[in-house]
């Protein structure tokens, strides 16, 4: 990410939420985002993303990774050949570690991308409602791996999931608010606007590490 740019999104939370900002001020961004690609040749990168979000799923970072290397070497290259995924017999996949839940899901994004059910290759050119309408429509996608898809894959910036455990975890653990609402949740979180995404990662981090001590005096004033 360009220094400018960082700069520009910890001056919004520095102005609009210092609570936040305080645990996001060395965070790395780069560590958690990866460059966009601005050129997506047949969309055959987003279908592999997809697949590694369903397939991680539940499970922790080193058991999500461990899986997907060995899901992956079931391919020639690293990114996942739908036609040779739709061939590969179920318990195979099942042997890598997979559910059967995943086996089927898996191979209901291939079906989706060989049959043009969606539109890979226009992903990037869609709203983010269109995208979730548009990968919703796979069974066994729902708007929470739509919403990680938005950030990890597409770098939108504007993304809270309030679907998501873990920000909702780290919401209470960051402004120390018991159980929090939905509509406390929206109350702080539409102050991120339109950078969004980039709270949602700093939620996530507080629960990886203890960086976050929240100021008693921002929250003091902020009551």
């Amino acid at each position: 990410m360009k220094r400018e740019d960082l700069d520009k999104i910890r001056l919004h939370f520095r102005k609009n939420d210092p609570i936040i900002f305080k645990a996001m001020e060395n965070l790395d961004f780069d560590e958690w985002i990866k460059p966009r690609k601005e050129k997506r040749d047949n969309g055959s990168d987003y279908f592999s993303a997809l697949c590694h979000e369903i397939i991680g799923q539940q499970l922790s970072g080193k058991s999500a990774t461990a899986i997907i290397n060995r899901f992956n070497a079931l391919f020639d290259k690293s990114i996942i050949d739908p036609k040779k995924l739709m061939a590969i017999d179920d318990q195979i996949l099942r042997n890598v570690g997979m559910s059967w839940a995943k086996t089927k899901y898996v191979k209901n994004i291939a079906d989706a991308y060989l049959t043009n059910t969606v539109q890979f290759t226009n992903l990037h050119e869609l709203s983010d409602e269109e995208v979730i309408e548009q990968l919703t429509t796979i069974k066994g996608i729902g708007n929470w791996t739509s919403e990680m898809f938005l950030i990890f894959t597409l770098g939108r910036e504007n993304v809270y999931s309030h679907g998501d455990l873990g920000l909702r975890k780290g919401f209470a653990k960051l402004y120390r608010i018991e159980n929090p609402t939905q509509k406390q949740i929206e109350k702080v979180v539409s102050k991120w606007i339109p950078f969004r995404s980039y709270g949602s990662i700093t939620l996530w981090h507080t629960l990886d590490s203890e960086v976050v001590e929240v100021n008693k005096k921002i929250m003091q004033n902020e009551k």
